[in-house]
This record gives C-alpha cells, structure tokens and sequence, in this order.
C-alpha cells in the first residue's frame, strides 16, 4: 500500500473528501517553494501535487506556464525537484507527494534511474500528462512495478470507449479534468461534473479526484460534493505568482481545504 492508497483509507473511515493542492517545484525560488511545500500538511492538504518545471508545458495555461519559467530561471532541474521533496520527507512522512509533469525530463535522466531516485526521494506517484496508455510500457508499468501510483487523467471527451483503455494500469485515484482546455481557463461546474464521476466511478474502484477550474472555497466544496476530492492549482499558484508571503499563501490553501473538507 502506496501513502497515497493509505491516505484514502484513512479519508474513507473519517467520512471526508481529499483536498489535493498543486504547487511548482522551484517557484518563485528554492527556498520559497520549500516553505510552501512543508506548510501544506498543515493548511489541510491531504496530498501534494508537485509541479516539474518543464519548458514547453502544453496542458497547462498562463498562470503555471509563468511559475515553470520562474522556476527555471531560478535554476529549478528535475535533481533539484527530487531534492525538495528529499528535504520535506525529513519532517513529513506521511503525506502522499505526487510529481506532475511531462514526460521529456524524465527519458532524458533514463527511466530505471528516474524511478529509483523518485522512490528515494520520498515520491508516491506520478502524473505524466503526454504519454497515453498506448506507452504504458515507456513509463506507466516500470514505475508501478517500482512501487509507485501512475494516476492518468480522464476528461469530458474520455467518452465510454476509451474510458476502460485508460483505467486499465491506473492507480492511486483517478483525474478528472473537470473542462475542455488548459488549466485556468474556465471554472469547473458540479452539475456537469458529477455525471461524468458518477459515469467513471461505475466502471472503477478507485478515487476519482476532481481538477480544472476550482479556485474558491465554495467552489472546492461543490466539486468535493459530487467527487470524491477536489485539486485546485492555478488558483494557488497565482497567489505565488503574485507575490505573497508563505503566510499568505497558505492561509488561501487553508480555506480551499476547508471548503473541500466541508463536503
């Protein structure tokens, strides 16, 4: 059992949904981020999505598409991604870490290596936006064999032929993305989305967690209410972006937690 398979359990036993936050490795600096990272636990974050700063993030809209380029102009690589989340793991070691990406970073550190070090570095999953199932045996199928979650995305045009395809080697939960687009560009409805979990709940065991377009308490709360969690990114990201204190940005994602865990 993965962090992330147990973090579930223990939600499913208390009667609560999961609020997953996303944030960029390396934004808007090293050490900025790393603050940022270790105070999501605390602000109510029950897994921590973390962006791999990547140069041409094709699913993603303006809002992470700047924190990547904070990121690496800062000097942010995949080695310094591992090491952030080797430095959190010192003082956390229950929290689920999920690292979001695209895929070049990690064929150009070699895949064996990539996992081996993911694994020592504290990470529980990965989400690998550009590689469909067909490349289940690129990346998918190594790395759960390596000990780690391959959580993959479903979106409104994941329609009932496809769906099975991608379910098939998935673990940890499941991603819907609530829109049609790139991240921040519309705002996620609970009456469009709660069909289309329900539709993907009929046909898998696992978590199905909710992202796109969430970026207020009440709305976290709504998509919670029909999911069984809710992943807000730019929302937060934006606030970084910004530039607010820590302090700042965590007592954001504190009301965004509320807001899901009040579902």
């Amino acid at each position: 059992m993965t962090r992330i398979d147990a973090k579930f359990a223990d939600l499913k036993a208390a009667g609560k949904k999961a609020f997953v936050s996303y944030v960029m490795a390396g934004d808007p600096d090293y050490e900025t981020s790393l603050q940022v990272v270790k105070g999501l636990p605390a602000a109510g974050v029950d897994i921590i999505e973390l962006g791999l700063p990547f140069t041409d993030p094709m699913a993603d809209g303006p809002t992470i598409q700047l924190a990547g380029q904070r990121a690496l102009d800062g000097g942010m690589t995949l080695e310094r991604t591992l090491e952030l989340a080797r430095e959190f793991r010192k003082e956390d070691d229950t929290t689920p870490i999920v690292l979001m990406g695209y895929y070049n970073p990690i064929y150009n550190r070699g895949v064996d290596t990539f996992l081996a070090d993911a694994k020592a570095a504290g990470i529980d999953g990965l989400i690998v936006v550009d590689l469909p199932p067909e490349e289940d045996e690129e990346l998918c199928i190594p790395a759960q064999a390596a000990g780690l979650n391959f959580i993959r995305l479903a979106t409104p045009t994941t329609d009932d032929k496809r769906l099975p395809r991608v379910l098939q080697n998935t673990s940890g939960f499941v991603y819907y993305v609530s829109i049609t687009g790139i991240t921040g560009a519309a705002e996620a409805e609970a009456g469009d989305v709660g069909p289309e979990v329900a539709r993907i709940k009929s046909a898998t065991d696992l978590p199905v967690i909710v992202g796109f377009g969430i970026n207020t308490p009440d709305k976290a709360r709504n998509i919670a209410s029909v999911s069984d969690g809710a992943v807000v990114g730019s929302a937060i990201v934006g606030q970084i972006g910004a530039g607010k204190s820590v302090e700042e940005v965590l007592a954001f994602v504190k009301s965004l937690s509320d807001g899901a865990h009040a579902a």
